[in-house]
């Protein structure tokens, strides 16, 4: 490991207190991160010493507050390796991103007797959003199966693709399972059938590098509070060669050229997309996350978090009655699991008062829970300022639970 655990710790206060009278031990994170110093002190100096509304101002403050603003989109444009900042669209989340994506891209593109692919591991924010699509351009859901491993059957995935396919928009790591899908081998099929592919990497993006035009996406979602940043701001990267065909997402302030009665003309790139008020104070803090994030660096995150998960499964296993839900080959640091006969609920509340933020239930995957049979599960997930000592602490707790449930 090349960073300091200690040191890392320290950075978030949120993770030094009890809980119920114990240590808080917080293993919720494919649900939220928790947000550094640096972060926090980063949204907090906004409303301190520049706050002002942005891109529409001729004073200090607002050109200054812009420019922040603007200086993080390319900082999020170079994170990802996209070609242009102008390709880089601040929502205010991945539902928000996907949503966008659905109306902006759906509306202008798709047409009656189209097909999009999906699978059955997706987060309802990438199955909702196309489904009222469908019913409203007439289009058609067409779900990749999953395996009993985890892993999506890329057999079935081929053999979905057709003339009629419009649209593949998959997850980059399951929130559930944390299995990494082949979204290279994924986005090269679907090229070769002339399909454009979206990919929701809000489980990704703050444990792998992505680079948006190695992997030659079309469109990228991610969320900020899960890589440390606030809550209310996300990020949809498109290829410019989308972004300008599609109808604007919302109309309002800043996404305009010229309006009048007799018609509206529409802003450049990107903020055709980004009507009204932006979370600009959120979006520097994202910054900042950026920052604290490439400072540590994304390969030694990738490192400890793979090293801690493989210790986690390890230690996990000698629980009595434990069962693992997807054990995909190629996986990050989730563990959904099921103890037992005990409804997932109980086990998250036994472990509440033991001081351990565990997330239960169906994880806003209710197809996924349909394929394997189960109601929900309880998740374990990690973040580098997570450690071994609270895995151990853990595993004892869950064989107390186990006995008590038993």
């Amino acid at each position: 490991m090349a960073f300091d655990i200690r040191k890392i710790r320290d950075d978030f206060p949120i993770l030094h207190q009890d809980v119920n009278g114990k240590p808080l031990v917080y293993l919720d994170n494919a649900a939220t991160t928790q947000k550094p110093l640096q972060v926090i002190d980063a949204e907090a100096a906004v409303y301190k010493t520049i706050n002002s509304n942005i891109h529409r101002g001729v004073h200090h403050l607002s050109n200054v507050c812009t420019e922040a603003f603007e200086e993080v989109r390319k900082k999020t444009a170079d994170y990802i390796n996209a070609e242009s900042s102008d390709e880089v669209i601040f929502t205010r989340g991945t539902t928000e991103s996907v949503n966008l994506l659905s109306s902006s891209f759906g509306e202008t593109f798709l047409k009656e007797g189209d097909e999009i692919i999906l699978t059955e591991m997706e987060h309802h924010s990438n199955i909702v959003p196309w489904q009222l699509l469908a019913q409203r351009r007439g289009v058609t859901v067409k779900v990749v199966p999953v395996t009993d491993a985890g892993e999506l059957d890329m057999q079935g995935f081929s053999e979905l693709l057709n003339e009629k396919t419009s649209l593949v928009a998959v997850t980059h790591i399951s929130n559930v399972l944390g299995t990494i899908n082949p979204v290279e081998e994924i986005i090269a099929l679907s090229h070769t059938a002339g399909v454009p592919v979206m990919i929701d990497g809000a489980q990704a993006i703050h444990h792998v590098l992505v680079d948006v035009q190695k992997l030659d996406c079309d469109f990228y979602a991610f969320s900020g509070h899960k890589m440390y940043a606030p809550t209310g701001v996300g990020v949809l990267y498109g290829k410019r060669k989308w972004l300008q065909q599609m109808n604007p997402y919302q109309g309002g302030g800043e996404m305009i050229d010229k309006v009048s009665f007799s018609g509206t003309t529409f802003n450049d790139l990107p903020y055709k997309f980004e009507a009204g008020t932006p979370n600009y104070a959120g979006v520097i803090g994202l910054g900042a996350a950026i920052d604290y994030l490439r400072n540590i660096g994304l390969e030694d995150v990738w490192a400890y978090e793979h090293e801690l998960f493989e210790y986690a499964l390890k230690q996990m296993s000698a629980v009595p009655g434990i069962r693992f839900v997807g054990q995909a080959r190629h996986h990050t640091s989730v563990i959904s699991f099921l103890l037992g006969d005990a409804h997932p609920f109980d086990v998250g509340t036994l472990l509440d008062k033991l001081g351990f933020a565990l997330r239960t239930g169906h994880h806003c995957a209710q197809p996924l829970m349909d394929r394997f049979r189960i109601s929900g599960t309880v998740r374990a997930s990690f973040a580098f300022y997570n450690t071994r000592e609270e895995v151990d602490n853990l595993v004892e707790a869950l064989k107390r639970v186990a006995m008590m449930l038993g």
